[in-house]
């Protein structure tokens, strides 16, 4: 079995006092978060500041004690099962930039909106716990 691995991040802001999080709608259709391939030398933390910076436009600051991991089978290639590290990023007072060549959309939701944009079980439970660490913190 082979592995391709990939970094990203939940991102939010805070506005008003309420935090919102940036999901954004692939070129396939789906919903997510921003990731990509980590490069030669690059840590899962550097992998993930690069990824959201070129997917987003945003420069994010990582959030300390926050790591979830996601892994599934790679339909078009078989034998291959892709591993993804997201850590929890916050931006404020930026405009999003997204790369047109991979992204559709961004939105800036509520946590109960992301949660309805999202397809899949496991993005919900990154989020799910995500956001539960960002509300004991506060």
């Amino acid at each position: 079995m082979k592995w391709e691995k990939s970094c990203g991040g939940v991102v939010f802001t805070r506005k008003a006092d309420a935090i919102r999080y940036l999901i954004i709608r692939h070129l396939g259709g789906h919903c997510g978060f921003p990731k990509g391939h980590m490069e030669p030398g690059e840590s899962e933390q550097e992998t993930a500041l690069r990824e959201i910076r070129e997917e987003t436009g945003l420069t994010v600051s990582l959030i300390d004690g926050f790591r979830a991991e996601d892994s599934y089978p790679l339909p078009q290639k078989p034998g291959v099962y892709k591993q993804v590290v997201y850590f929890l990023a916050e931006f404020s007072d930026q405009t999003i930039h997204t790369q047109p060549e991979e992204i559709s959309e961004a939105y800036l939701v509520s946590y109960e909106e992301a949660l309805g944009l999202l397809p899949f079980p496991e993005a919900k439970r990154i989020l799910t716990d995500a956001h539960g660490f960002l509300i004991k913190r506060m």
